[in-house]
Protein backbone atom coordinates (compact mmCIF):
# COMPACT_ATOMS: atom_id res chain seq x y z
CA UNK A 1 0.00 0.00 0.00
CA UNK A 2 1.23 3.48 -0.76
CA UNK A 3 0.26 6.99 0.27
CA UNK A 4 -0.36 9.78 -2.19
CA UNK A 5 0.64 13.19 -0.89
CA UNK A 6 -1.87 15.85 -1.83
CA UNK A 7 -0.38 19.34 -1.84
CA UNK A 8 -1.89 21.96 0.42
CA UNK A 9 -4.12 24.31 -1.57
CA UNK A 10 -6.14 27.47 -1.04
CA UNK A 11 -8.63 29.28 -3.23
CA UNK A 12 -10.09 32.76 -3.57
CA UNK A 13 -13.42 33.10 -5.35
CA UNK A 14 -13.24 36.45 -7.13
CA UNK A 15 -16.39 38.56 -7.27
CA UNK A 16 -16.71 41.93 -8.94
CA UNK A 17 -17.94 44.92 -7.01
CA UNK A 18 -20.05 47.88 -8.15
CA UNK A 19 -17.42 49.06 -10.66
CA UNK A 20 -17.26 45.67 -12.44
CA UNK A 21 -20.24 43.53 -11.33
CA UNK A 22 -19.74 41.06 -14.20
CA UNK A 23 -16.19 40.17 -13.07
CA UNK A 24 -15.91 36.59 -11.71
CA UNK A 25 -13.20 34.02 -11.31
CA UNK A 26 -10.86 32.02 -9.11
CA UNK A 27 -7.32 32.18 -7.84
CA UNK A 28 -5.82 28.86 -6.72
CA UNK A 29 -2.68 28.64 -4.59
CA UNK A 30 -0.87 25.28 -4.63
CA UNK A 31 2.06 24.27 -2.45
CA UNK A 32 4.96 23.16 -4.68
CA UNK A 33 8.62 22.51 -3.89
CA UNK A 34 10.35 25.79 -3.06
CA UNK A 35 7.23 27.96 -3.03
CA UNK A 36 3.74 28.35 -4.41
CA UNK A 37 2.13 28.00 -7.81
CA UNK A 38 -0.59 30.61 -8.40
CA UNK A 39 -3.30 29.97 -11.00
CA UNK A 40 -5.83 32.67 -11.89
CA UNK A 41 -8.79 32.50 -14.25
CA UNK A 42 -11.19 35.44 -14.50
CA UNK A 43 -13.88 36.61 -16.89
CA UNK A 44 -15.71 39.89 -17.19
CA UNK A 45 -12.62 42.13 -17.12
CA UNK A 46 -13.23 45.57 -18.61
CA UNK A 47 -11.78 46.01 -22.09
CA UNK A 48 -8.48 47.84 -22.45
CA UNK A 49 -8.73 51.61 -22.88
CA UNK A 50 -5.65 53.72 -23.58
CA UNK A 51 -4.82 56.43 -21.08
CA UNK A 52 -6.45 59.79 -21.77
CA UNK A 53 -4.16 62.84 -21.52
CA UNK A 54 -2.96 63.01 -17.94
CA UNK A 55 -4.91 59.88 -16.96
CA UNK A 56 -4.50 56.16 -16.49
CA UNK A 57 -5.33 53.37 -18.94
CA UNK A 58 -7.94 50.80 -18.04
CA UNK A 59 -5.99 47.56 -18.08
CA UNK A 60 -3.81 45.63 -17.96
CA UNK A 61 -5.15 45.08 -14.47
CA UNK A 62 -3.17 45.25 -11.25
CA UNK A 63 -3.45 42.01 -9.27
CA UNK A 64 -2.29 41.66 -5.64
CA UNK A 65 -2.68 39.98 -2.30
CA UNK A 66 -4.01 42.48 0.22
CA UNK A 67 -3.60 42.54 4.00
CA UNK A 68 -7.04 41.57 5.25
CA UNK A 69 -9.56 38.92 4.31
CA UNK A 70 -12.43 41.40 4.12
CA UNK A 71 -14.25 41.91 0.82
CA UNK A 72 -16.99 44.20 2.12
CA UNK A 73 -17.81 46.67 -0.65
CA UNK A 74 -18.12 49.76 1.58
CA UNK A 75 -18.14 52.91 -0.60
CA UNK A 76 -19.42 51.84 -4.05
CA UNK A 77 -17.24 54.51 -5.73
CA UNK A 78 -14.12 53.25 -3.92
CA UNK A 79 -14.90 49.61 -3.04
CA UNK A 80 -13.06 46.97 -1.04
CA UNK A 81 -11.03 49.35 1.13
CA UNK A 82 -11.52 47.00 4.11
CA UNK A 83 -9.06 44.63 2.42
CA UNK A 84 -6.30 47.07 3.43
CA UNK A 85 -3.12 47.71 1.49
CA UNK A 86 -0.83 45.31 -0.33
CA UNK A 87 0.31 42.41 1.81
CA UNK A 88 3.91 43.30 2.65
CA UNK A 89 5.07 41.32 5.70
CA UNK A 90 8.77 41.91 4.96
CA UNK A 91 8.34 45.70 4.68
CA UNK A 92 9.86 45.93 1.21
CA UNK A 93 9.40 48.91 -1.14
CA UNK A 94 6.63 48.52 -3.67
CA UNK A 95 7.59 46.39 -6.61
CA UNK A 96 9.02 43.83 -4.22
CA UNK A 97 6.02 43.28 -1.92
CA UNK A 98 5.32 39.64 -1.20
CA UNK A 99 1.78 40.30 -2.47
CA UNK A 100 2.80 41.94 -5.79
CA UNK A 101 1.70 39.81 -8.74
CA UNK A 102 1.96 40.18 -12.53
CA UNK A 103 -0.77 42.22 -14.21
CA UNK A 104 -3.77 40.56 -15.85
CA UNK A 105 -4.25 41.15 -19.58
CA UNK A 106 -7.86 41.09 -20.76
CA UNK A 107 -8.55 38.95 -23.83
CA UNK A 108 -12.11 40.00 -24.63
CA UNK A 109 -12.75 40.10 -20.88
CA UNK A 110 -10.96 36.81 -20.11
CA UNK A 111 -7.59 36.25 -18.46
CA UNK A 112 -5.81 33.11 -17.36
CA UNK A 113 -2.30 32.80 -16.00
CA UNK A 114 -0.13 30.52 -13.88
CA UNK A 115 3.08 31.63 -12.19
CA UNK A 116 5.47 30.52 -9.46
CA UNK A 117 6.62 32.52 -6.46
CA UNK A 118 9.14 31.63 -3.78
CA UNK A 119 8.05 34.55 -1.57
CA UNK A 120 5.47 32.58 0.42
CA UNK A 121 3.91 29.19 1.06
CA UNK A 122 0.18 28.61 0.73
CA UNK A 123 -0.58 28.62 4.46
CA UNK A 124 0.95 32.14 4.69
CA UNK A 125 -1.79 33.65 2.49
CA UNK A 126 -4.88 31.98 3.95
CA UNK A 127 -7.06 34.68 5.48
CA UNK A 128 -5.79 37.46 3.23
CA UNK A 129 -7.59 38.69 0.09
CA UNK A 130 -6.90 39.00 -3.62
CA UNK A 131 -7.79 42.27 -5.36
CA UNK A 132 -8.03 43.04 -9.08
CA UNK A 133 -7.54 46.72 -9.90
CA UNK A 134 -8.75 48.92 -12.73
CA UNK A 135 -5.32 50.11 -13.87
CA UNK A 136 -1.91 48.50 -14.37
CA UNK A 137 0.51 48.40 -11.49
CA UNK A 138 3.61 50.48 -12.24
CA UNK A 139 5.68 48.45 -9.70
CA UNK A 140 7.47 51.59 -8.50
CA UNK A 141 5.04 54.16 -7.04
CA UNK A 142 4.97 53.96 -3.26
CA UNK A 143 3.29 52.47 -1.40
CA UNK A 144 1.04 50.56 -3.83
CA UNK A 145 1.85 51.04 -7.51
CA UNK A 146 -0.89 53.48 -8.54
CA UNK A 147 -3.08 50.59 -9.76
CA UNK A 148 -6.32 52.51 -9.31
CA UNK A 149 -9.72 51.53 -8.08
CA UNK A 150 -10.50 48.03 -6.83
CA UNK A 151 -12.74 46.14 -9.24
CA UNK A 152 -13.00 42.70 -7.60
CA UNK A 153 -12.09 40.88 -4.41
CA UNK A 154 -11.85 37.34 -3.03
CA UNK A 155 -10.89 36.03 0.40
CA UNK A 156 -8.24 33.27 0.36
CA UNK A 157 -9.54 30.11 2.07
CA UNK A 158 -8.05 26.62 2.44
CA UNK A 159 -9.55 23.94 0.20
Amino acid sequence: MYSVHRPFMAIAEIKGGPLAPQLRGIVVFTDVPGGTEVYVEVMGLPPYQPAPPGGQPIGPHGFHIHEFGNCDVGDPQDPFQQAGGHWNPTQQPHGNHVGDFPVLFSNNGYARMTFFTDKFKVWDVVGHSVIIHENPDDYRSQPAGNAGRRLACGVIRPC
